[in-house]
């Protein structure tokens, strides 16, 4: 079934080397203008839908660039700009000639103004704020206009300072008086709310007022320190994209290290020790350590821990890595399987030791499916959250998201699972091949998706295996950030009415696929070093019913509010969508075992209707719209007072949205609890998501719909009943 089509995959198009591309020769010696030539002809002969580069192009360009390196019109002058709209209409021209003056004067200005802006709010820190001015600062940028000159741009940075510390201003005096509250408490108190006593002497407001300027000024010194790293290479990829993203939203340019941390995002797991490192001034500090990975095993990399040097197993010095970009320095200490690095550290308590670590596959937890099994009304029930759609691109055998479902509902099945809940929350995709796959294991057999490319008749992917690994009742969980294969999965089961679909009104609205072509396969004899990848729309996926998920999304059979409902976030609220429309429907048998469907959704929606928790969070939902829409803040601070204190006494009313609580147990399957003996952080973890499942509005709905939908028959809970 697979075969039918590998060549479908969401992500990397490995046969791309022997396709017609190819047939073209590039290989221009300057590599800016080689990657030009690369990406302007793989979108004319291969996206969905290629656009034409002329004039009203190159003016959508040059704005949505200016955007991207200027976004709160801080750095460039009106005079900057000026300049610039000389290449407004002739960016469309310099792109059919692998011309980049448009970006080099542009790179060259915003390193020049970036140094002029460290000056400037370096300068602006060192004196004080006086928030009894009444003063009003708008945070709508869009609106802002270009500084004319060095004074309006200096009292733009003053107001942006200045609001930025309010919030710190308010933070420490809010510590403070909590202190004086607290202090001179008996010790039963302190133990009572969980706290040790603060002793500190009474703050004076000009001390609070340094004390949240400075601290301003930290942030603001690592974001300059994180600009400083980027080199040409990293600016040049934003105006590649500023470029692809013209295509669609979901046309990207992957430089060579962001291609990796796709390739890992999409598989869930690389080659290396198993920490996640974070840049802080000129050091790589550890930031976590990954539960299950070598350095967690090895149990000597503490959280905290500054890395000096790195040194490889064939090395007899180690390379010194402070100072150098995270990126580069990432380089340096992840590789092969089986490998040793000796790390230099600076331990939290300023020793200095070297450890060795050998390096292992890691694997991202957090990226893969997991199940927990619930009790309710003397029935037990099955839940499986999925995260995203992964697979391994160079071995579909390998760990994936459908051979992993699979591998879920066998152990649920063995725990004596009578109805289930696939969770596709904030799932934004992944590969199709997986969905189709899934799909399958819920359905006889029947269509699952349909694709059409431009110019060709449309595929259809099918499941052709008869057997089913689940044939009780099932529920698919949606919201907005459910996109892609998630669309995918929750139309096919909506379609043949196998399952019902809660959530958000509709899904995010991705009905596009993409592929990601290996850039460095399109260039004989490369000296340039990689050329990082291209992610680009080729395709346009259907529903079997014949209509499009793009910007509709899947609308679900039970509607229920949420954080996001009055949000724009969907592929409709994108730049540049492609558009809906719809092709012929296939035929296909709808799921004839259930003999209560209709009846079972129209009981979950007067349950919603009625429920006075989602009551609450549509209340909620309404007010985090009003509180985000907010432009105008005021930079007087016993008028932010005020307002924050409306604000405060607003969310009181909501309180009781973190409070809710079923009485539903959830637990981990046996497999996960003998791991757990051996590991605290995954016990943690799984401790957490069952807590959040204890207080979930929505899943308690999904366990009474499946508690309401009757089958025809007996559910075949036979664990040797599954799919090969």
């Amino acid at each position: 079934m697979r075969g039918n089509y590998k060549f479908l995959l969401l992500a990397l198009l490995i046969a791309f080397a022997s396709c017609s591309f190819t047939s073209k020769t590039f290989n221009d010696p300057d590599k800016d203008k080689l990657l030009i030539q690369l990406i302007t002809y793989v979108l004319d002969q291969g996206h969905f839908d290629p656009q034409e580069i002329n004039d009203d192009f190159s003016a959508n360009v040059f704005g949505d660039f200016l955007d991207q390196l200027d976004p709160f019109k801080r750095y460039f002058y009106a005079s900057d700009i000026k300049e610039f709209e000389a290449y407004k209409d002739k960016i469309d021209d310099q792109l059919k000639s692998y011309d980049v003056s448009f970006f080099n004067i542009t790179h060259e200005r915003l390193l020049q103004r970036i140094e002029e802006s460290r000056k400037l709010y370096t300068e602006i820190l060192q004196k004080p704020f006086d928030f009894s001015k009444k003063e009003e600062y708008s945070s709508d940028y869009e609106k802002l206009t270009y500084v004319k000159n060095k004074r309006e741009m200096k009292d733009r940075w003053r107001q942006q300072l200045k609001f930025s510390t309010i919030d710190n201003y308010d933070d420490v005096i809010e510590e403070r008086d909590s202190a004086i509250e607290t202090k001179g408490l008996p010790e039963k108190a302190f133990s009572e709310i969980n706290e040790k006593p603060k002793t500190k002497d009474k703050k004076s407001l000009k001390e609070i007022e340094l004390e949240a300027r400075t601290e301003t000024k930290e942030s603001l010194d690592d974001l300059y320190d994180f600009i400083n790293d980027r080199q040409r290479k990293d600016w040049f990829a934003v105006y590649i994209n500023a470029i692809v993203e013209e295509f669609d939203p979901h046309t990207f340019y992957f430089a060579p290290e962001d291609k990796d941390r796709f390739d890992v995002a999409m598989s869930g797991n690389f080659e290396g020790i198993g920490a996640r490192l974070q840049k802080k001034r000129d050091g790589v500090m550890v930031n976590e350590i990954i539960s299950g990975g070598p350095a967690w095993r090895a149990n000597e990399l503490e959280v905290g821990d500054q890395i000096l040097k790195v040194r490889q197993q064939d090395e007899k010095e180690g390379i010194s890595i402070v100072g150098m970009r995270l990126d580069d320095a990432i380089k340096f200490i992840k590789g092969p399987k089986g490998t040793v690095v000796t790390l230099t550290l600076k331990k939290v308590d300023g020793t200095i030791e070297d450890i060795s670590i050998k390096r292992d596959i890691v694997e991202l937890e957090e990226t893969y499916a997991k199940s927990s099994t619930v009790e309710k009304d003397g029935k037990i029930f099955g839940v499986i959250n999925l995260p995203k759609f992964y697979i391994n691109f160079q071995d579909y055998d390998k760990r994936n998201a459908a051979s992993d479902i699979k591998q879920e509902i066998i152990r649920l099945k063995e725990q004596g699972m009578q109805g289930l809940v696939l969770d596709l929350r904030n799932n934004g995709g992944g590969s199709l091949q997986t969905v189709v796959d899934i799909v399958g294991l819920f359905i006889e057999e029947g269509p699952v998706v349909q694709v059409k490319t431009t110019g060709e008749p449309k595929e259809i992917l099918s499941d052709k295996d008869k057997s089913i690994i689940w044939d009780g009742p099932l529920v698919i969980m949606v919201n907005e950030l459910s996109a892609s294969a998630s669309e995918i999965l929750a139309a096919a089961m909506q379609d043949y009415k196998r399952a019902i679909v809660i959530g958000s009104k509709q899904t995010y609205g991705k009905g596009t696929v993409q592929n990601v072509l290996d850039l460095n396969r399109m260039v004989r004899n490369n000296s340039n070093g990689d050329m990082g990848a291209l992610k680009f729309t080729t395709q346009k996926f259907y529903r079997i019913n014949g209509g499009s998920t793009q910007l509709e999304g899947v609308k679900s059979d039970v509607v229920v509010p949420d954080r996001y409902s009055y949000i724009n976030i969907g592929e409709k609220d994108q730049e540049n969508p492609l558009p809906w429309d719809k092709i012929g429907a296939v035929d296909y048998d709808l799921w004839s075992n259930y003999f209560d469907y209709e009846t079972t959704i129209s009981k979950s929606k007067a349950r919603m209707a009625a429920n006075e928790q989602l009551k609450l969070i549509d209340a909620n939902a309404q007010w985090v719209k009003k509180i985000r829409d907010r432009e105008i803040h005021s930079l007087n601070y016993d008028d932010y007072k005020k307002e924050m204190g409306i604000i405060e006494e607003e969310a009181k009313r909501f309180a009781k949205l973190s409070q809710y609580k079923t009485d539903l147990s959830f637990n981990s399957l046996p497999y996960e609890m003998s791991l757990m003996e051996k590991d605290s952080i995954l016990k943690e973890k799984r401790n957490r998501w069952h807590q959040s499942l204890a207080r979930d509005v929505y899943i308690e709905e999904a366990l009474n719909v499946l508690n309401d939908l009757k089958m025809t028959y007996a559910i075949k809970n036979k664990v040797a009943n599954v799919k090969n």
